[in-house]
């Protein structure tokens, strides 16, 4: 859910790159957008911004150079950190970096926190936002242990050696879409032809949109393109574009309190292909072949900290306003009531991830020319952290 635009199932956007001949830019912005799944502070829409994957690709280089020393210096730490279990009384510091502001997305890592959870694993959790260079980046080089990505990140830099693991899916079912005031008379992907589209530059976008337009006999080449950068989609909607691309659980929701309905184009209802994970808790090869055991710690707390957001969506909340006050209080009850049933629905256990959903999509990308070659799908996420239901 991001963005003022779409954004939170958005996909990785190569810096400076845009597609189609009718991408403009707006408000003097040169910034590109990534996608991702998060929101921002305020009553903004939600935006995921993942840095480069050039800067992944340099990550996954620097890991590499890097190996030997940094295996030495982790054989002493792994020392250290077993005696200190054995006398467990430290708990051990952990980060956690988001991969946008604070939103109802990352309520079951603040409740884990709250409720104390992390301590009883032993663990003393940081929750950080993203440096410079994106979360993504943070995770795959070793600079902290997790993160919070979506699955199109995963699969575009595990496709250029990016360590990355997805060990969770925060939400079982892709909650984006394309969106329009009701006023705007966008009732279905054919009625996309003739209107400007407000995005953020990636050749995902007009991709998927193809792909659903395609389905009702529509052109995507009849759509305008527009960039619109850091742009309020509320804002935009009035001023320069007549739709745009969103996650429900925030910009929808906040459509509904402000009473400006929308017409939603729910992605995943045009294509199983479309239906992945956005956002996923991730991890690096590195931390699951050397410290399984912090990886295990970590799940179980965190899962109980989802586990409880879903049973308790209003208490949830409070706890994700405790430690974000800034965040707008109606906006943050709002959006976790609509999105807790969501984190687990119809799966087995909160966090589960298929083979399929992350088969479907990567052949999708890769059959479009977004990707170089096909995903090696089973080294991409796994389920094993995850404590039984």
């Amino acid at each position: 859910m991001n963005l003022r635009v779409p954004i939170r199932g958005a996909f990785f956007v190569p810096t400076g790159e845009e597609r189609g001949r009718h991408h403009i830019r707006l408000f003097g912005t040169s910034h590109e957008r990534d996608c991702g799944n998060s929101y921002s502070i305020s009553k903004e829409r939600i935006s995921v911004k993942q840095k480069t994957w050039p800067l992944l690709a340099l990550c996954a280089l620097l890991l590499t150079l890097t190996a030997c020393g940094q295996n030495a210096g982790k054989t002493a730490e792994t020392g250290s950190a077993a005696s200190g279990a054995k006398t467990a009384e430290k708990p051990r510091d952990v980060k956690i970096v988001l991969d946008w502001s604070p939103n109802t997305n990352h309520t079951g890592l603040y409740v884990a926190k709250e409720q104390g959870y992390y301590e009883e694993e032993g663990l003393n959790v940081d929750i950080v936002l993203p440096g410079a260079g994106g979360a993504d980046a943070m995770v795959a080089s070793g600079e902290v242990p997790f993160g919070v990505s979506v699955q199109e990140n995963v699969t575009q830099g595990r496709i250029q050696g990016v360590p990355l693991v997805s060990i969770a899916a925060v939400i079982q079912h892709n909650t984006s879409g394309f969106a329009a005031p009701a006023d705007k008379g966008i009732k279905t992907p054919k009625d996309f032809e003739g209107k400007t589209y407000g995005g953020w530059g990636s050749p995902v976008e007009e991709a998927v949109m193809k792909s659903i337009m395609d389905q009702s006999g529509a052109d995507v080449g009849k759509v305008k393109f527009v960039n619109i950068g850091e742009a309020d989609y509320f804002t935009a909607v009035k001023r320069d574009i007549d739709f745009a691309w969103i996650f429900y659980a925030w910009t929808g929701i906040e459509a509904e309190l402000r009473g400006e309905p929308l017409d939603m184009q729910y992605v995943k209802d045009y294509s199983k292909q479309l239906d992945y994970y956005t956002p996923v808790i991730v991890t690096n090869e590195k931390t699951i072949a050397d410290d399984p055991e912090l990886v295990k710690a970590f799940m179980r707390a965190t899962s109980k900290g989802y586990r409880y957001a879903i049973e308790h969506p209003e208490e949830s909340a409070e706890m994700l306003l405790k430690a974000v006050p800034d965040l707008d209080k109606d906006l943050v009850v709002a959006s976790q009531k609509w999105l807790s049933p969501k984190y687990q629905e119809d799966a087995a256990r909160w966090g589960e991830q298929k083979r399929e959903v992350w088969q479907n999509y990567s052949d999708w990308m890769h059959e479009r020319g977004l990707l170089e070659k096909p995903l090696d799908t089973d080294k991409a996420f796994t389920n094993e952290f995850l404590p039984e239901s």
